[in-house]
């Protein structure tokens, strides 16, 4: 029964993996698994401060990878309505393209998306095609490095928790 509830957990932790990619708070989900994982053990092969320390990296990924987004796109002085249609653009790419080679498509789209909606809010306030291009490079810059610090923290989260059953 201990190798289905890891191997369970394993399964669940890579799909928050999958989800910080399309744009979902996946480590919340490896957060959520790790407690049930913890529970299951009756927290005494994972330990409540353990779980604790895995809710701050939670946190953390999430102020993370807001604030390079934000950075990114700053960096190449996109304007804040910019940043919020590269958000929103990030979440409806990565719903419209999740169909696509079996669900990777979401992450071309998240990406995609990021560029595409600065690029497009850039284009229609200052008609400056210029300008818009090096927003939506910005902001699928600064989604991309969000994305991988966020990624990173997952896998902390992931083998922190490993660490303790094994």
């Amino acid at each position: 029964m201990d190798i289905l509830a890891v191997t369970l957990y394993i399964a669940f932790a890579l799909a928050g993996i999958f989800c910080i990619f399309i744009g979902l708070p996946g480590n919340f989900l490896i957060l959520i698994t790790s407690g049930l994982l913890a529970w299951y053990f009756g927290f005494e092969v994972i330990k409540i401060n353990i779980i604790i320390l895995l809710a701050v990296l939670a946190v953390l990924g999430e102020v993370l990878e807001f604030v390079i987004g934000i950075l990114g796109s700053k960096r190449k002085k996109a304007s804040n309505k910019a940043i919020a249609g590269s958000v929103i653009f990030s979440i409806i790419g990565a719903i419209l393209f999740a169909p696509v080679m079996f669900g990777l498509g979401a992450i071309i789209g998240a990406f995609l998306g990021a560029f595409f909606g600065a690029f497009i809010v850039e284009l229609v306030r200052f008609k400056d095609a210029k300008k818009a291009v090096e927003s939506g490079k910005g902001a699928f810059l600064g989604r991309l490095g969000g994305v991988l610090v966020k990624t990173v923290i997952g896998f902390i989260m992931i083998t922190t928790t490993l660490m303790q059953v094994f």
